[in-house]
C-alpha cells in the first residue's frame, strides 16, 4: 500500500488521493450512524471543512492545469467545477440542519454519493491523464500549491463564490480568514 502521509515531495496525485482517503474515513464514520447528535453534527462540519478546502484548492490549481495540459481540459474542468458546485449547495443546505432532523441523514448520504462519484472520476480519469502529460516537477509544484491553498481556503460552503481564476484566487484567502474566525467564535471544528 502507498504511503499517504504528508511529505515535502508530494505530487498532485498523492495530495489529492490522500485527501480522498481522509474524507472517506469521515464518510464511513457518518454512515455508521453512531454517537450523539452533537458528535454527528461535528463530523458533518468536519466533512464540510475538508470538502470545501479540497475543492477550493483543486479549483485554484488542478483544474487550471487540466485546462492548459489536456486537449479537452476546458470541458473536463468545467464538468468538475459543476460537480463541486452541486456538492457545495448540498453542504450549504446541510450546514443548518440538526443531526436529529431526518433531513440530516438524507443530505449526508447525498453528499457522500456525489463526492464518491466525483472521486472515482478524478482517480480513474483526470489524475492519470494529468500524470501522463505533466512532468514530475510540475506535479510536485502543483502538489505544493494545492497544500498551501488548503491552509488558507474557506472552511464553509459559499455556493455563490467564483470557482474560476482569477476571481477565486483573489477572494478565497479572505473568505478563508473570515470562515476561520467564525469557526473559532462558534467552536466549530475544534479538535
Amino acid at each position: 500500500m502507498a504511503d499517504l502521509s504528508p511529505g515535502a515531495q508530494d505530487d498532485l496525485v498523492t495530495v489529492i488521493t490522500r485527501d480522498h482517503h481522509a474524507v472517506e474515513l469521515i464518510f464511513a464514520e457518518l454512515q455508521l450512524g453512531e454517537g450523539s447528535s452533537d458528535h454527528r453534527r461535528s463530523l458533518a462540519d468536519h466533512m464540510t471543512t475538508e470538502l470545501v478546502r479540497h475543492a477550493v484548492a483543486e479549483e485554484m490549481y488542478m483544474y487550471p492545469a487540466a485546462r492548459s495540459a489536456l486537449p479537452d481540459g476546458d470541458t473536463v474542468a468545467d464538468r468538475e467545477i459543476a460537480e463541486h458546485a452541486g456538492v457545495e449547495r448540498l453542504l450549504k443546505e446541510l450546514e443548518g440542519v440538526d443531526a436529529t432532523d431526518p433531513r440530516f441523514d438524507d443530505l449526508v448520504e447525498r453528499v457522500i454519493a456525489d463526492v464518491r462519484h466525483h472521486i472515482r472520476d478524478e482517480e480513474e480519469q483526470l489524475l492519470p491523464r494529468l500524470q501522463a502529460v505533466c512532468g514530475t516537477e510540475v506535479l510536485q509544484e502543483l502538489g505544493r500549491m494545492v497544500e498551501r491553498a488548503k491552509s488558507s481556503a474557506p472552511t464553509r460552503p459559499h455556493p455563490a463564490a467564483p470557482h474560476k481564476p482569477p476571481a477565486n484566487l483573489i477572494l478565497s484567502s479572505g473568505v478563508g480568514m473570515i470562515d476561520k474566525l467564525r469557526d473559532a467564535l462558534s467552536g466549530r471544528n475544534r479538535d
